[in-house]
């Protein structure tokens, strides 16, 4: 089954009972037992929901996994996965990363003694000087949030391998429709959900996809025990979202490439994040790992300057000064003062998100309507 015919029928089957097309709302908590422990499958629905374990099989199946869980937010999903180590082991860590994922690593796990290493990642040779006998993970982006960096995904696996280290890339910027990491080597997937999988900026959910019948039953333990669960409703928005994926994703390719091309040859931009351009520093890896390069793009003004910034933002119409991405709209962010934020000044700046940034989750309007946008808040 090709990618396209997945996003709609994956992993999917009429509903038993009426032949439903769709998958049911399950909205129930609990299930009725014949005997304690007879039932149809289904005991309580932290555990178990038939509408969120059809949403779990649709994640599965575009991303060529055999197993699929849901969460309540993507944090709730990282959060499972720093919770299959222990105290005193290590994490090498993508340097450019999400604020909120590197707020969770440095102020919530290593209160308990779990270390992060952060490290530009395009260099391999710096994440093999950080590996040792307590190396546990290797957590990836790409690209990577704000800066549109590009890893090697194969090439981090193949050290993941040798090294005896699980392997997990978020996979929210790319959405399996630009590249799939578990066919590079990976072990797990995560992906906020919320993004470009639900598509419509209605619902808040993580998603992890894995191979391994394990690594899935240690993370399935930990969905239910921990309770980080998604609801039924969610489930059926986030499901309803997927058969969408690929038209949507054709449109914000083409739509991030224009507006990428307008931008750089803008007068009062300086530099412009997207991995398409050929002079992205690491174009030729997003060749080879990713179908097209997404509706996700960064860019500053010439200066430097953090007034300059915020004037631009607040100066959009058509773009949304708001968090997140990945919905039909388009919308803005200041990822210094926003998204990124949790993270101290001089950290971020080293990676590049200084006070001119300004982030773009292109969407699938009228490009036309975009690039005059954009026209009329730079050209003030």
């Amino acid at each position: 089954m090709e990618f396209n015919t997945k996003t709609i029928h994956g992993g999917q089957s009429p509903d038993k009972a009426y032949g439903s097309v769709m998958p049911p709302i399950y909205q129930t908590s609990t299930y009725s037992q014949t005997t304690p422990g007879g039932h149809k499958g289904y005991e309580y629905s932290r555990t178990h929901n038939p509408t969120r374990n059809a949403l779990e099989n649709s994640f599965a199946s575009i991303e060529n996994g055999n197993y699929g869980l849901a969460f309540g937010s993507g944090l709730a999903a990282i959060d499972a996965v720093i919770k299959l180590l222990k105290p005193g082991d290590e994490v090498i860590s993508t340097n450019d990363l999400y604020g909120g994922t590197y707020r969770l690593f440095t102020k919530v796990f290593e209160n308990f003694n779990v270390k992060f290493h952060f490290v530009r990642m395009e260099d391999v040779n710096l994440i093999e000087s950080h590996i040792n006998n307590r190396t546990k993970l290797i957590w990836v982006e790409t690209p990577t949030n704000p800066m549109l960096n590009i890893i090697d995904i194969k090439a981090i696996s193949k050290i993941s391998k040798q090294n005896n280290i699980l392997f997990a890339v978020d996979n929210t910027f790319a959405t399996p429709y630009l590249q799939r990491p578990l066919d590079l080597g990976a072990d797990i997937v995560m992906h906020s959900a919320t993004k470009y999988l639900g598509g419509h900026s209605d619902v808040v959910m993580g998603a992890l996809v894995v191979n391994d019948e394990t690594l899935a039953k240690q993370l399935y333990f930990i969905q239910n025990a921990s309770g980080a669960v998604c609801g039924p409703q969610d489930s059926f928005l986030v499901l309803r979202g997927i058969k969408t994926l690929h038209v949507r994703m054709q449109r914000h390719c083409e739509n991030g490439r224009s507006v990428a091309n307008f931008l750089l040859n803008h007068p009062k931009v300086e530099r412009v994040y997207w991995p398409g351009l050929k002079s992205h520093p690491n174009h030729s890896v997003a060749l080879q790992q990713m179908n097209d390069f997404g509706g996700m793009l960064s860019f500053t003004s010439k200066g430097n300057n953090f007034d300059a910034a915020i004037k631009v933002v607040e100066k959009l119409k058509i773009f949304t000064l708001a968090e997140s991405l990945g919905g039909v709209e388009s919308l803005a962010g200041h990822p210094a003062s926003m998204t990124h934020a949790s993270i101290p000044k001089e950290v971020r700046e080293k990676t590049g998100v200084v006070d001119s940034l300004i982030r773009l989750s292109v969407g699938i309007e009228d490009i036309d309507d975009l690039i005059a946008d954009l026209k009329q808040a730079l050209d003030d």
